[in-house]
């Protein structure tokens, strides 16, 4: 869920920034230990990261104290629920899975896979990846994802390249520079342990100046790896961010940004000069380069006759998508793709509205908003704009009858902030109209992260309409398809691989190059597809208007940090609540 940094950011200077010389001393310091971590085992690495556990609760409540400050949030109202599981939650599970998978690999060489795998109707391999075991049945009742494998990827292939770095005898280690994203508090640790606890690389990670001041609290958290010297945690801006990506000690580059921050990194200034490099494909930095980076995330709602409660819910879901995070989130809806023909398709709008219109202007947090609000809003037509923001916020805002014929700006550039837009295409038949989305996200549409469809469960019963949903899964090019839920949730849940379409590269990246969470250790990834009902009860406890979200958020701590089965009633009660 990253955000346009570090370009945006480069001018926000870091109140603690690391000096060069520290930097040099953290990049040798691990160095000097990664032999040490790549050949530690698995079972001492599962032991390594399980200390970290309880740390990670013992920080939680200041955590979101300090996210709700910086975000300019109430931390002891509902809404406080967004920075318990963006924080301390979400890195708490990825720690948890990654512990469990790690002793499996100690046990029998790789992780298990639950469900395990079967075939699309297609012929296609996929692995089901949630809900991964333990409470989650329970938890997340109605939910599931799978992992759909590139073409021509057998079961017996998935498993010989699964956690292909344990496989090796005596493993070479890495030094891994991981540039730690701005938005969501979770990212900057859940990349660290993909890169640490997958491939296998100790880590130096740079915090961004807009959330340094989860900085500390990683150190604290995370003081088992850095007591090892196999995790340095450093500050700093877009300087300390070149100084390091030049480091001939930094072999290996995670970044979590903008697409523009990636190829400044890449290709060097904005220029002639970068336009002969990516002709030549000469790039200024020569390292393994991974990245996870923005999306004009598209939510395409398939005609059909809705209830009127699954066009609430639904709704609220594309409300909730808009409005999380200050809407600083790159899975956030930015672009509802409707039939013309769908006699539904004002009272959706309107209830979008309202929606939206429920929830309060939040503090636009992040570098560059009002300016990218501006330049995007302009003088257009019929603008809706909800609440009324106070100093430092922008409304929420919708922009209806966008021409899905026009070279738009709103098709190719992510707004970062509270605006979502609506555009028609001509099919009214549901299963011409998948085809027709899915050609149009894949053409006109800029990004690769994510997308999601809204169907009803009467229309895919139609076999013509399931074959040409099965179509669209296939043949969007994303890294996560929804159907039916937010995309954040292959996000959220760790288990399922996170990032852009296998089809980016350095010279056209998109949304990124390689995956991150991906607790089950898989390779030859295409896309994970995530499933939720058209409507779930209770209300999810992600949702904005969850009266128990903050609650919630506390109890799912205090599971993953100890999980037990005596903590469910407590959360069950809690989501009834809600």
């Amino acid at each position: 869920m990253p955000q346009p940094a570090e370009a945006p950011s480069a001018g926000v200077g870091s109140a603690s920034a690391t000096p060069d010389a520290d930097l040099d001393r953290a990049v040798a310091t691990v160095a000097e230990h990664r032999d040490a971590f790549a050949r530690l085992a698995p079972a001492e690495k599962a032991l390594l990261l399980r200390s970290t556990l309880p740390l990670l609760a013992e920080v939680a409540e200041e955590w979101v104290k300090a996210a709700c400050t910086a975000k300019g949030l109430p931390a002891d109202r509902p809404i406080a629920g967004e920075e318990w599981y963006g924080g301390p939650v979400l890195t708490m599970r990825n720690a948890r899975l990654l512990v469990q998978s790690l002793e499996q690999v100690a046990a029998s060489g790789r992780p298990t896979l639950g469900k395990g795998v079967r075939q699309r109707s297609s012929g296609r391999t996929e692995i089901e990846v949630f809900p991964a075991g333990g409470f989650d049945p329970t938890l997340y009742r109605g939910l599931s994802c799978t992992v759909l494998l590139e073409p021509g990827l057998d079961e017996r292939g998935a498993r010989e390249r699964q956690a292909s770095f344990y496989q090796r005898a005596r493993p070479e280690g890495r030094v891994s520079l991981v540039l730690g994203a701005g938005n969501v508090s979770a990212i900057p640790p859940t990349d660290v342990f993909y890169k640490m606890f997958v491939e296998g690389s100790v880590a130096v990670l740079k915090m961004n100046p807009v959330n340094e001041w989860v900085g500390p609290l990683l150190e604290r958290a995370l003081a088992p790896l850095i007591s090892r010297h196999f995790l340095s945690i450093v500050y700093g801006g877009a300087e300390a961010g070149a100084h390091l990506c030049q480091h001939a000690g930094v072999e290996d580059i995670h970044i979590t940004g903008s697409n523009h921050a990636h190829d400044r990194i890449v290709w060097g200034p904005p220029g002639p000069e970068q336009d002969r490099r990516r002709r030549d494909n000469d790039p200024v930095l020569k390292k393994t380069i991974s990245s996870e980076l923005g999306n004009v995330s598209p939510v395409a709602i398939v005609p059909g006759k809705y209830t009127d409660d699954a066009l609430w819910f639904q709704a609220r879901n594309v409300a909730t998508m808009v409005v999380n995070n200050a809407s600083f989130n790159c899975n956030a809806a930015k672009m509802l793709i409707t039939s013309r023909a769908w006699p539904q398709r004002g009272r959706f709008l309107d209830m979008i509205g309202k929606a939206l219109g429920e929830v309060a202007p939040r503090k636009a947090y992040y570098p560059g908003a009002k300016d990218r609000y501006e330049q995007l809003v302009g003088d257009r037509p019929g603008v809706m704009k909800l609440g009324t923001p106070g100093p430092g916020e922008l409304p929420w805002t919708v922009i209806p009858g966008v021409d899905s014929k026009s070279p738009d700006p709103l098709f190719q550039i992510e707004p970062f902030c509270g605006i979502i837009s609506q555009t028609d295409l001509d099919e009214s038949d549901p299963a011409g109209f998948l085809d027709a989305a899915t050609r149009f996200c894949n053409e006109r549409m800029w990004g690769t992260l994510n997308a999601m469809l809204i169907i009803d469960p009467r229309t895919e019963a139609d076999p013509a309409v399931a074959r040409a949903l099965e179509r669209a899964i296939l043949e969007l090019r994303y890294g996560s398809v929804a159907v039916n839920i937010w995309p954040a949730m292959v996000f959220a849940t760790i288990s399922p691989p996170w990032g852009g379409h296998p089809s980016g590269t350095l010279a056209d990246v998109q949304s990124g190059i390689g995956w991150v969470h991906n607790t089950f250790m898989l390779e030859g990834v295409e896309k994970s597809v995530f499933r939720g009902p058209i409507t779930m009860s209770p209300k999810p406890g992600w949702f904005y208007d969850n009266k128990m979200m903050d609650t919630l958020g506390r109890k799912l701590v205090a599971l993953e940090a100890s999980p037990s089965p005596l903590k469910i009633p407590g959360l069950a009660v809690a989501a009834l609540r809600g």
